[in-house]
């Protein structure tokens, strides 16, 4: 292997960079299921991952749920805004740290997956510090014949800088966003209800089903009796409100809540006045209201810890699940989870640690624990201005005159189920994030990768087009400023999927499955081809580089690629934001990172092609990809500085590169397209080794420290280190042996 050369390097980067290495045998792999129970066992989980918890099923317009809570022990966030009583009424609602959706800057001291499995559930602690709070959500999933049971444990601790008597309010809510029916079953009753709560409800794709919230342990206490307000309202109780609401509005619902308790405040202010107003717990309470509606709130107050369970049951298979048999189910699912992980990921010296595994653990927890599903229309211009073919030079500022113009459209709804980059800030899918995502899932759960990666090709459009933001839905835009919510037909995003099912290939090939698994497999890939030609055929007429105007020497006079959608500041389709770039933009520019995503879709096309037996598609990816490694030299290697170049049009009309040495000028080793006897890679090698360059103790960085850009402007690509990109180079440094003699390690 490698290591008998750039040895050196290939270990120190791997030893950063992958904790484990993976082992993975025919006997050791998870089964491929059947598709029928692979979608049941998907079913169902925690797919809205922009609220700390929020559950749904893969279904449009079904069952939304989800938890909100809060301190309520005092008024000193009001205290001193408390002018006149309407503003006194208005600020108890805003002040009040309601949680519902994560949010960036919300006093969280942390929060995540400590364990999780899709199929089977797992344990989501959170760290709230603005509330004192440490709460934990033991989920599980049980699998049934007519689906999936799921319930979720929900256990409070007060942090140790809690107050001596420490409140905490909960609303439990779910609503049903399309037809069918939901409703409350206990007897309305004015003072509260006493006993477990049960909501029942039926829609055609889920059937019957019922959700239960318990009441928890006996050691739940209620908070203190210490008003008059307690004799019309006991919060020894639960209250439950309903309410219809339109459909689209549900996941709207922390503002329903506020709604509902501003009414409840104002009576209560009116009774009792400011100066004899109700305690916090009992101003932040939502009206006892049991009656019809597709919206129903469950509020549950305590004092101290708390524990009460919230438990899903479809009608055909009763008692699947209950709060007698969770702590069966809750350990038995962390034991499969740590019985699963360490088969499949083997610890190596010196990350054998158990403090290795579990943050390992924790880090494949919450990027599974990051899946979600999405439905909803997106909002497109498909004006196709001809200024959006970026010919002329000042494109960029005719493009940005014809978006003003353009006619906006909302296309037809669709679904996504898919690993989000962010939870608080990006809670959407991203095309080229999705890629990387997927590597490691692709270890851990080879069905769910193949559903995700479905999913995103089943949005494409008839030319072959994936928009590279999937915005679905007003609950999605909402997350998302309005320049940004707009997509374009003639923008593209790296294509990392290819990456993924390249890497699935090479699997095959290597006999890592049973042969049911691998016609399975196959049978997918199949599936997929014709999407996967058609998105090559996009990229090849959207994005091409112009190479014949310029008179360009070049193997190829086709091979030459240039993104779309450049402004003077950044090239935000190609991923690599601020990253520089020849300037001023100019239409005969061609990028290095583009041609280089090329080489690896067209590789992987081609291993495609020849795995299905189609013998002249596989001639003509071959030709291709032969093409673009020539181009690649022809068109992007510097002589004078010794790199690879993105490249552009002087002021004499000749091809000139532009260098700013980084992650571009390894682009094609990264995509693995230098050979181990090309005559660049000691170059490439010498560059990403360099600690005046690109080399550190924790990573290399995406912009040399020598370059006159490093650390500048927004300083998102010019010098941070990004885990993505060094995976790329820990991947080829270890299967790419060059023929050259080790450098000194000192």
């Amino acid at each position: 292997m490698f290591f008998s050369n750039y040895g050196w390097l290939g270990l120190s980067l791997l030893s950063q960079l992958l904790l484990f290495r993976v082992c993975v045998s025919a006997d050791e792999q998870v089964p491929l299921s059947a598709a029928d129970t692979s979608d049941q066992s998907l079913l169902w989980g925690p797919y809205r991952p922009n609220l700390y918890f929020g559950v749904r099923p893969r279904v449009p317009n079904s069952l939304l749920a989800g938890l909100l809570w809060s301190r309520v022990d005092n008024y000193a966030n009001v205290q001193n805004s408390m002018h006149k009583s309407t503003a006194f009424q208005r600020d108890l609602l805003i002040e009040v740290d309601f949680r519902h959706t994560c949010e960036q800057h919300e006093g969280m001291a942390g929060y995540g997956w400590e364990e999780y499995d899709i199929r089977e559930g797992g344990r989501q602690v959170i760290h709230d510090a603005g509330n004192s709070l440490d709460l934990t959500i033991e989920y599980v999933k049980v699998p049934g014949p007519q689906g999936s049971s799921w319930g979720a444990r929900i256990k409070g601790t007060p942090r140790e800088d809690a107050p001596p008597i420490q409140l905490t309010t909960l609303v439990f809510y779910a609503g049903l966003e399309g037809l069918g029916s939901l409703e409350v079953m206990n007897e309305p009753d004015e003072l509260g209800i006493e006993g477990e709560i049960t909501l029942k409800g039926q829609t055609t794709e889920l059937g019957e089903f019922k959700i239960d919230i318990t009441t928890g342990p006996e050691t739940n206490s209620p908070p203190p009796k210490n008003h008059p307000a307690w004799g019309a309202k006991p919060l020894d109780r639960t209250l439950v409100a309903s309410q219809q609401v339109p459909p689209e509005a549900i996941w709207q619902v922390k503002n329903v809540m506020f709604g509902m308790m501003k009414t409840e405040v104002d009576a209560l202010i009116a009774k009792y006045g400011q100066d004899n107003a109700p305690p916090p717990y009992h101003m932040f309470a939502i009206p006892n209201n049991v009656q019809t509606g597709n919206l129903h709130l469950v509020q549950k107050t305590f004092q101290g810890e708390f524990e009460f369970d919230i438990v899903f049951n479809p009608s055909s298979t009763p008692s699947s699940l209950s709060s007698e048999t969770f702590d069966k189910h809750i350990k038995s699912v962390s034991k499969s989870f740590t019985k699963k992980f360490e088969k499949i990921f083997k610890p190596q010296p010196p990350f054998n640690h158990s403090k290795y595994t579990k943050f390992s653990a924790a880090m494949l927890s919450n990027l599974v624990g990051g899946v979600g599903y999405f439905y909803g229309d997106s909002v497109v211009d498909r004006s196709y201005a001809p200024e959006y073919d970026e010919e002329n030079e000042g494109f960029w500022e005719e493009t940005a005159e014809a978006r003003t113009r353009a006619k906006i459209s909302q296309d037809p709804a669709a679904e996504l189920f898919t690993s989000i980059p962010s939870r608080p800030f990006f809670p959407r899918g991203f095309l080229w994030d999705e890629g990387f995502h997927l590597l490691p899932i692709l270890e851990w759960d080879i069905n769910l990768t193949i559903s995700i990666v479905q999913s995103w090709f089943s949005l494409m459009d008839a030319e072959g087009w994936i928009a590279r933001e999937q915005i679905l839905g007003p609950e999605a835009r909402s997350k998302v400023p309005q320049e940004f919510q707009v997509q374009y037909p003639h923008y593209a995003n790296p294509p990392t999927l290819f990456m993924v099912l390249e890497t699935l290939v090479e699997r095959l090939d290597s006999e890592t499955y049973t042969p049911s698994q691998t016609a399975s497999i196959k049978e997918s890939l199949r599936e997929l081809y014709p999407l996967l030609k058609r998105q090559q055929s996009w990229f090849r007429r959207t994005q091409w580089g112009d190479i014949k105007s310029y008179d360009r020497d070049a193997f190829s006079t086709k091979e030459a690629y240039r993104w779309r959608g450049r402004t003077p500041q950044h090239i935000l389709t190609s991923g690599l934001d601020d990253y520089p770039r020849p300037q001023p933009p100019h239409p005969g520019e061609l990028h290095t990172d583009l041609i280089s995503w090329m080489g690896m879709m067209t590789r992987s096309l081609r291993t495609i092609a020849t795995l299905l037996d189609e013998t002249d598609d596989a001639a003509s990816f071959k030709a291709s990809e032969t093409a673009i490694i020539r181009n690649i030299d022809d068109l992007h290697w510097s002589s004078k500085a010794n790199t690879y170049c993105d490249a552009t049009i002087d002021d004499y009309e000749e091809h000139t590169h532009v260098c700013h040495k980084g992650y571009i000028s390894i682009f094609p080793f990264m995509t693995g397209l230098i050979a181990p006897n090309s005559p660049r890679l000691k170059a490439v090698l010498d560059l990403i080794a360099d600690p005046n360059e690109l080399w550190t103790d924790y990573g290399i960085r995406s912009l040399s420290k020598s370059d006159e850009f490093y650390g500048t402007g927004e300083n998102y690509w010019r010098g941070p280190i990004w885990a993505n990109m060094n995976f790329l180079v820990a991947k080829n440094l270890y299967v790419s042996p060059p023929p050259l003699p080790a450098p000194s390690t000192s």
